[in-house]
Formats: C-alpha cells, sequence, structure tokens
C-alpha cells in the first residue's frame, strides 16, 4: 500500500492540506490508508495504525470525497496518461446493467388486497397482446373488442 515518491509528487498536488490541518507529512499516510481501505475491502475500524487513526482517514476520506479530489486526480491522470500516448481506451467500459428488486426493496408497502391481486395476476400468465402489440380493450361485458364476434351485438 505504500505509495512511491513519483507517485506521491503527483497525488499530493491533488490533496488540500486545509487551514487546520492535518500536518502535511501525515498526509500521504492516510491517503494511504484510504488506498488500504479499498484494495483489501476492509473495514475502516479494521485499519492498522501504520496510516494513523481509522476514525481520522476515514474523516479526512469523506472530505476528500465531498471536495472531489478523487475526481480531479482521475482526471489528471488521464490528462497525464494522454500527455504520454498511453491512454488506451479498449479499458474503458460502460455498463447499462438493471436489476428489478422487489416492491418491499424501495420502501413501498401495498396493502395485502393488492399484492393478493398482483400475485393471482402475475399466475394467470401473461395478458394476450392484439395485432398491433397493445393490449386489448375491455368491454363491459368483459369480452375483448378484439374476441370473434365482438361486434355482432351491435349488428
Amino acid at each position: 500500500m505504500q505509495l512511491t515518491d513519483e507517485e506521491w509528487e503527483f497525488i499530493g498536488r491533488y490533496v488540500p492540506i486545509g487551514e487546520y490541518g492535518p500536518y502535511p507529512e501525515r498526509l500521504r499516510q492516510q491517503f494511504e490508508g484510504v488506498i488500504w481501505r479499498f484494495k483489501t475491502s476492509g473495514q475502516w475500524r479494521e485499519m492498522p495504525q501504520d496510516f494513523g487513526a481509522w476514525s481520522t482517514v476515514h474523516n479526512r476520506f469523506r472530505q476528500w470525497r465531498d471536495a472531489g479530489v478523487f475526481e480531479a486526480l482521475l482526471e489528471g491522470l488521464i490528462a497525464e496518461a494522454a500527455k504520454r500516448g498511453e491512454v488506451d481506451l479498449s479499458l474503458v467500459t460502460i455498463d447499462s446493467t438493471t436489476a428489478r428488486a422487489h416492491h418491499d426493496a424501495s420502501g413501498m408497502h401495498l396493502g395485502q388486497d393488492v399484492l393478493t391481486a398482483l400475485e393471482k395476476a402475475r399466475s394467470n400468465g401473461p395478458i394476450p397482446k392484439n395485432e398491433t402489440g397493445r393490449k386489448p380493450k375491455q368491454t363491459p361485458s368483459g369480452r375483448s373488442d378484439d374476441a370473434p364476434g365482438a361486434d355482432a351485438d351491435f349488428a
């Protein structure tokens, strides 16, 4: 998790010192603590004391996040790589994955009668569609307008 001097020289330009601290020599240590946290997926409380108090590193991370330090650092890294001709766009991906969640996951609360109706509708299978791809309109008699003989009542 240790940064080289060259890496820190680049990163240090993006990390603000702040009016009341931290001491500049502790910034590198705290930044390395943030790297440790995300590289290991460990809990903040499990952070080794080598990086300082976990709560201090966590608070510093939140301050940097809110100040946009990581976005600026990423843009700076991309600009530096482009200047060197080392940008490889084959590594860029866009993920448009979506996942449906149960209605309870969103905090939506439905009455038992609505849940029963939804379950019944789901168990009856898909609703048939006409040639246009739309659901057939239901008439008051319960018959579909698209059903054969639907106009027979009016003939």
